[in-house]
């Protein structure tokens, strides 16, 4: 591949001292994710000068990289250099798909949070999505505490204090909701902590958690027309407008969320029994539902003209390098990116506005609660009823009558009469 590459000075690029014996696979790696020949010759070139940066810091071999001696050659902002950063970043996920990371040497915070998860994962039976975020916090609360630097210290520097501050540090940078749910984390950690007699006991009880109210917040949606206006906008001659098109179409057929289009594979699809599976990831049930017609001609045009022949069994691809399944941010980006090309006056971000906007038109038109709870993937009634909310024109048909004007208190002598 190198000579392919680099004709005449190719050994330039085999012969690094650190990256040289692997340059020849990278560029294949490259390739096989759609990478095309100028860019793969770019990073290439780029990673001549990170060899330069990660023997300067006292890297040896390809053995010895580990994550954070790569990360340090990259600038704080990708913008400042995006060559080095964006190729930094592919030789993580090279180095991690080969498994050729140094393994850093274990810290006090690592072995204390391996011990958190386990006890999440044998004591209470959380899942894996949920440990993580129950060690980010923790992780965070003890980076706060020198943890690393003074661990004997841990039952004099956890106190009132330093939980105080950890809420108030914490609730400045994300909202109520959030802030419950890292408040929920911390009491779980000082919990264990205080079982293993790290702690005193009770620390957790003294936390004050945000007020939530069911219902402060109706579902984000905008009016079915300007939905239809916005479907028409997109383009289809191209191949992401093909792609973005079927994903959205999904969206506004039967409700889907973001990371159930992502995660929709090749096999759920089932065309010769005119439906369509849907593994509902937040329930972990799963739903079928009939293939609309619409809907089977948007897909069979994007996997015809749009879909990169790749192995992947996802439905949904990169159009771009590196090739591969798309995470639920890249339907966000598509939703920004029509929505903003589309010129229409839609308030919210996000393309969750499309699911609210897609329950409130079929309650309009009559469905059941009971049904639409069932397209929705909801597990109980009460998730469902706060569309009737967004329904404002059908409440006030509903809205009872005020008191002719004989039963009203009009001034202070009728209050005592």
């Amino acid at each position: 591949m190198l000579v392919d590459l680099f004709p005449r000075d190719h050994g330039r690029y085999s012969s690094l001292p650190l990256f040289g014996t692997v340059m020849n696979h990278f560029a294949d790696w490259l390739t096989e994710r759609g990478y095309n020949h100028t860019r793969v010759c770019r990073h290439l070139r780029t990673t001549r000068d990170l060899d330069d940066a990660l023997r300067s810091r006292s890297c040896g071999s390809l053995e010895e990289i580990t994550r954070e001696k790569l990360h340090a050659c990259a600038p704080k902002r990708a913008k400042d250099d995006p060559n080095i950063a964006s190729t930094v970043q592919l030789w993580h996920l090279y180095l991690e798909d080969q498994g050729s990371f140094a393994e850093p040497r274990p810290t006090l915070t690592g072995k204390l949070l391996g011990e958190f998860a386990e006890y999440l994962q044998g004591v209470r039976g959380l899942s894996m999505i949920t440990i993580r975020r129950h060690q980010r916090t923790a992780s965070q609360f003890l980076t706060q505490c020198a943890y690393e630097e003074a661990s004997a210290m841990l039952a004099k520097n956890v106190d009132r204090n330093a939980v105080e501050a950890f809420v108030r540090v914490t609730g400045q940078r994300v909202d109520r909701a959030s802030l419950q749910h890292e408040i929920a984390h911390l009491r779980s950690f000082l919990r264990f902590l205080a079982g293993r007699g790290q702690i005193k006991v009770g620390l957790d009880t003294e936390i004050d958690t945000p007020r939530i109210y069911r219902g402060e917040q109706l579902p984000r949606s905008v009016p079915w027309e300007t939905v239809q206006k916005f479907m028409s906008s997109i383009d289809r001659d191209a191949r992401s407008g093909l792609r973005d098109y079927a994903m959205f179409l999904l969206i506004t057929t039967y409700g889907l969320r973001a990371s159930e289009v992502v995660t929709l594979r090749l096999d759920d699809i089932q065309w010769r029994l005119g439906r369509i599976r849907i593994p509902i990831r937040k329930t972990g049930s799963e739903l079928v539902l009939p293939l609309m017609d619409s809907v089977g001609e948007s897909l069979v045009a994007y996997l015809r003209s749009a879909r990169p022949g790749l192995s992947h069994r996802e439905v949904f691809l990169r159009c771009r390098a590196p090739a591969g399944p798309l995470k639920p941010t890249a339907v966000t980006n598509a939703f920004e990116k029509w929505t903003k090309r589309s010129g229409l006056n839609m308030p919210v971000q996000g393309p969750h506005c499309l699911r609210h906007s897609y329950a409130l038109h079929l309650l309009r038109q009559g469905v059941p609660l009971k049904v639409l709870g069932d397209l929705l993937g909801h597990r109980n009634a009460e998730s469902t009823s706060v569309y009737v909310r967004l329904s404002v024109e059908d409440l006030r048909d509903v809205a009872l009558d005020l008191p002719d004007g004989s039963g009203l208190i009009h001034t202070e002598e009728d209050r005592y009469e």
